[in-house]
């Protein structure tokens, strides 16, 4: 299908996490049927995916012309006091990073760990050592995937958009930048705008809706018009080159919303940049 550049970013992909109950062969097709750029396969209690299934689903999102991410299982804490649950957090990341290798997809979505007491700085360094451990790891089995931490929705969490930044900066990891965790670490007050400042100019990303308390997260909801018009100027106007997942209770819905919204967006954006070029251009003349 093909896009003018009057109502189409091409530089920022949405689309759905999870297939929604559809299994994942279903929730492509949903995906391609909708209009969406595609999916993030989502390993919530496990790794249960056979190899055999996540080729079949790679090779059909390639048909489609569907991106692919992954989320590995929530049950991931690579600073934990306990060895043994180090281990397991270790192997849960390499076996979805296997699965993300055979379904094409390069992006490895994880929460990395929990402070469970222990100063920040000493939480970001298991962190790291363990993310050096991995990548290893993925290099020797020829993997090509990208271990994204992602930004979480509670202070309590080991997550701020910071810590993630200095690990890019010391291990070379790339990051997911989820935008209602952000908005609900903060309290709701985000200035989108100056965010893209501080962020890589390509990136991994989660968009819904979210509920807090005076400490954080509370739960995702739907995702409005109202809020996600604000970041998607933000990112038009600083030309990002985002793959943008939506998280909320009805992801292929709200994802639909998101691509129109953008659409929207973009296509204003264009009309003022042309009409602002036609009077720069009807000013010259009239000098001249």
């Amino acid at each position: 299908m093909t896009t003018s550049p009057e109502t189409e970013s091409p530089r920022i992909r949405i689309g759905a996490a999870g297939s929604h109950g559809r299994g994942n062969l279903e929730g492509l097709r949903e995906a391609s049927r909708m209009g969406l750029d595609g999916m993030e396969v989502e390993f919530t209690y496990g790794v249960r995916l056979p190899p055999a299934a996540a080729e079949e689903a790679g090779c059909l999102a390639d048909r489609l012309g569907l991106f692919l991410s992954v989320h590995a299982p929530y049950y991931i804490n690579l600073a934990s006091d306990e060895s043994a649950k180090v281990a397991a957090s270790r192997q849960r990341i390499l076996a979805s990073c296997h699965r993300a290798h055979l379904l094409g997809a390069r992006d490895v979505v994880f929460h990395a760990g929990f402070y469970q007491g222990k100063p920040a700085a000493r939480t970001y360094d298991l962190i790291r050592d363990q993310l050096e451990t991995l990548q290893r790891e993925i290099r020797r089995n020829g993997w090509r995937v990208v271990l994204c931490p992602e930004t979480t929705g509670k202070p309590s969490q080991f997550g701020a958009l910071e810590e993630l930044q200095r690990l890019m900066e010391d291990t070379g990891c790339g990051l997911t930048v989820d935008f209602a965790h952000l908005y609900a670490r903060q309290q709701g007050d985000i200035d989108y705008e100056a965010l893209q400042q501080r962020l890589p100019q390509s990136f991994h990303a989660h968009f819904s809706g979210i509920e807090f308390t005076a400490k954080g997260e509370k739960k995702h909801i739907r995702a409005s018009p109202a809020h996600f018009r604000p970041l998607a100027r933000a990112l038009l106007n600083h030309a990002k080159r985002v793959t943008l997942v939506c998280e909320s209770p009805a992801p292929y819905k709200d994802a639909v919303m998101m691509k129109r919204i953008l659409k929207e967006t973009h296509a204003i954006a264009h009309k003022r940049k042309m009409r602002l070029q036609n009077r720069d251009r009807g000013n010259k003349e009239f000098t001249h």
